[in-house]
């Protein structure tokens, strides 16, 4: 849901015309998260919780810095690649930049849309490939950092949220 969400705002402010050719696959992806997430969100209150985890950081300078390198590398590489290559190198930029973060490479195609560089509706493939493959790189790290219990609880869904954004 927060991907979704954040992705919202994001594109709202960056490009609205790609916020409204994003509004139903976004939509179809935030319905199917929210009731993928609802299902657990009311077996989790069945349950009594034994211990409460402890508070963390709500906000890390190292990882801001890395975000904001990481963005001006993506938008550099958009533009130089829809220079060069045209539609085809930006989805090739935003579905390799979703391998890392999603918001990153959706800013770099909607900037592109907001500076008349590429049309609103060609923008939709590209920021849909950054969160397919940002989804695997989520399913990796379910698998890989969360167990299988974990994996088998969030692949469905991430699959779900991705499948709803496409059928958008």
């Amino acid at each position: 849901v927060a991907t979704i969400v954040q992705l919202t705002v994001l594109l709202a402010a960056t490009s609205t015309t790609t916020l409204l050719a994003l509004a139903v696959p976004l939509a179809c992806a935030g319905a199917a998260a929210i009731l993928y997430g609802g299902v657990f969100t009311v077996l989790a209150l069945r349950h009594q919780v034994e211990q409460q985890d402890e508070p963390g950081h709500a906000f890390s300078l190292t990882t801001a810095l890395l975000f904001a390198a990481l963005l001006s590398v993506i938008l550099l590489a958009s533009a130089a690649l829809q220079d060069w290559a045209g539609n085809a190198g930006v989805l090739a930029v935003a579905g390799l930049a979703g391998l890392a973060d999603t918001h990153s490479a959706a800013i770099s195609v909607a900037a592109l849309v907001a500076s008349d560089r590429l049309g609103a509706q060609d923008a939709v493939v590209p920021i849909l490939a950054a969160v397919t493959t940002n989804t695997l790189t989520k399913a990796i790290f379910a698998v890989t950092g969360g167990g299988t219990a974990f994996a088998v609880r969030v692949i469905p869904g991430l699959i779900l949220v991705i499948a709803a954004a496409w059928a958008g």
